[in-house]
């Protein structure tokens, strides 16, 4: 019963969703669709209604749209230009300056603004004229700027990453902000491996000379303002100064100010900034309200618990079914964004990595690092089409470079995957779990 359930879900899912029914209608509808077969409609319709409320009420859902809100002012607020050139003074001299230029400032802004998507459009738009300059491939360019930029969510603070912790029965956020450095690191080196071999196959260089100090100075100095608004607030949170709700608001505040002071933010832009976060909160905290209907089905139907049998009836090693998740979550995200593919498969897999004691942060990491391949992989690959679009090029260009840095940010998976020290070694420091 409860895997015919699952069987229907999907269907019900994949069916609307190839429909073009917006993601949060789809699982609200596939999940009622499955509850119908065993409790009365009216009975259904009231305990959704129920739970959909009881998922959008939680406190600790409030830092979401204050994060989109700090997010967004930061776009707005005229850090880009100065990450650019803090990273360009550490990393120019590699060869290909300004791919790993690009890599590295997507890692700081996308972390900073919560978002890959403007992470490649802003990073990307200030690299471009250097690089049609320097005669750099545009292909080659937007190639490097949506592999990177999905990096900047795994580092912290990361509104995935509290949607996880909602999900999973409210696992840490401190803790997951801890964990999410290494892996998010992790990512950017990849690409920056990936983007040296093509840069030397190129025979792009850095900049010549010795390395400069004054400019790196100089530089850190323009960047410091920013880059400190990830010291006050994860510091704040993981010294227990303030919860991460609290962090939020602070975030909030402070890129607000920032903001003014760089005479980047008016009354009039502070309004459409706001207008535009309330809208992009509104659906996602409905998203996760519309979820639990989903989680409280699956609940009720004991599927996680079917699901793990089947699993665990397959093999009882616990690397394949690692594999087996993976391969699954990576189909998936690239199907679907990755706050309804947490809410959808945390519930799920969440039960059965705990039977072999796998730790929730642990997971929450590998779940979180494959649903970001998906924002860079077609169809959807939302942030790779926005890095195209910037590069002002095509997929058809572009797609053979990505398959560079697929390889080896797939190697930086199966690392997070089968090495826990690498989301769990920080938090177990700093005596979170």
């Amino acid at each position: 019963m409860a895997i015919e359930s699952l069987i229907i879900i999907i269907l019900v899912l994949l069916i609307l969703l190839a429909l073009g029914v917006p993601i949060a209608y789809s699982i609200g509808i596939a999940s009622l669709v499955v509850i119908l077969q065993t409790v009365p409609l009216d009975v259904s319709v009231v305990t959704s209604s129920q739970r959909i409320f009881v998922g959008m009420s939680k406190f600790s859902l409030t830092a979401i749209p204050f994060f989109i809100l700090a997010g967004n002012l930061m776009n707005q607020g005229g850090i880009a230009k100065r990450l650019v050139n803090f990273v360009m003074a550490i990393l120019g001299k590699l060869p290909g300056a300004l791919l790993v230029t690009n890599i590295g400032a997507n890692a700081l802004f996308g972390a900073i603004s919560g978002s890959a998507s403007a992470a490649a459009a802003a990073v990307g738009s200030m690299l471009k004229e250097g690089e049609e300059e320097q005669n750099y491939d545009p292909a080659l360019c937007a190639a490097t700027n949506g592999a990177s930029a999905p990096s900047g969510l795994l580092i912290p603070p990361s509104n995935a990453l509290i949607t996880y912790s909602l999900a999973s029965g409210g696992t840490s956020v401190a803790a997951l902000f801890l964990g999410g450095y290494v892996p998010g690191i992790l990512w950017a080196v990849c690409c920056i491996v990936a983007g040296v071999i093509l840069a030397k196959k190129k025979g792009y260089r850095g900049i010549p000379g010795k390395f400069d100090w004054k400019n790196l100075g100089r530089a850190t100095v323009q960047a410091l303002p920013a880059l400190s608004l990830i010291i006050i607030v994860i510091g704040g949170i993981v010294a227990g100064v303030f919860t991460a709700t609290e962090g939020s608001a602070v975030a909030v505040v402070y890129a607000l100010i920032l903001g003014i002071l760089y005479k980047n933010i008016t009354w009039k832009s502070f309004w459409k900034i706001t207008v535009e976060s309330a809208k992009m909160s509104g659906m996602v905290v409905f998203l996760i309200g519309v979820s639990n209907i989903l989680g409280w089905v699956m609940a009720f139907l004991q599927i996680p618990q079917a699901v793990s049998e089947a699993l665990l009836g397959l093999t009882d090693n616990y690397v394949i079914i690692l594999l087996i998740m993976n391969v699954i979550l990576l189909i998936a995200g690239t199907f679907m964004d990755v706050t309804p593919a947490i809410l959808i498969f945390t519930p799920l897999f969440l039960p059965i990595v705990q039977t072999f004691g796998m730790h929730p942060v642990h997971f929450g990491l590998i779940l979180v690092y494959n649903l970001c391949i998906g924002n860079i992989t077609p169809p959807v690959g939302n942030t790779l089409f926005v890095a195209i679009k910037v590069g002002n090029t095509t997929l058809s260009k572009t797609m053979p470079y990505m398959l560079w840095y697929y390889v080896m940010i797939l190697l930086g998976l199966l690392l997070v995957t089968y090495v826990p020290f690498l989301s769990t070694g920080l938090p177990a420091a700093a005596g979170l779990i």
